[in-house]
Formats: structure tokens, C-alpha cells, sequence
């Protein structure tokens, strides 16, 4: 029988990946959008594990609205990213640090 507990570890082990994800990786474009993206799944397993637990279906009513802005952000992001790749032949972070109009 899975409880709240065990569901909350995995949100947990899920958000530390992420930012593992983030600290060890600060070149790569995508792979930061994906631990970002990690991170709001994490968040989003424990809303629904403490809507199940409470036996309420607010919390799971709001990952949808959750998950619908992060598929928006997300091809909003990657479109980005193409367009800086195509200008610039790269998706180094270090490299994409002046915004010229």
C-alpha cells in the first residue's frame, strides 16, 4: 500500500535531481529548461498526493492549470532556444549573455 509519505519522498528525490540537474550543468540551455521542468513535476506529484490524501479535488484540478501553462512555457521556450541557435550556432549559456535589439 502506497501512503502519502512515499509519494512525497519521490517529490522529493524528483525536486533534488533538478536542481542537481541545474548546479551541475550551467552550460547547456535545454538541459536547464528540463530540470526546470523536473521541478514543476515534483511540485505537481505532491499536489495531487496531498489532494488524494486529503480527499479533495481542488489540488488536482489545479495541476491541469498547472500543466497547461508549463506545455505554453515550454514551447515558448524551446522556440527561443531555436532562434538563439540559429543565430548564434550555439546554446552555451555563457555565450548567450548580451541581448542586442
Amino acid at each position: 500500500m502506497l501512503t502519502l509519505a512515499h509519494f512525497l519522498i519521490l517529490g522529493a528525490i524528483l525536486f533534488a535531481i533538478a536542481v542537481v540537474g541545474i548546479f551541475l550543468n550551467r552550460k547547456n540551455l535545454l538541459v536547464l529548461l528540463m530540470a526546470i521542468e523536473l521541478m514543476l513535476l515534483a511540485v505537481n506529484t505532491n499536489f495531487i498526493a496531498f489532494s488524494h490524501y486529503l480527499q479533495d479535488l481542488s489540488g488536482q484540478v489545479f495541476v491541469f492549470f498547472i500543466l497547461t501553462v508549463a506545455a505554453a512555457e515550454s514551447a515558448i521556450g524551446l522556440a527561443i532556444l531555436v532562434v538563439l541557435f540559429r543565430n548564434l550556432s550555439t546554446i552555451d549559456v555563457e555565450e548567450l549573455d548580451s541581448l542586442k535589439g
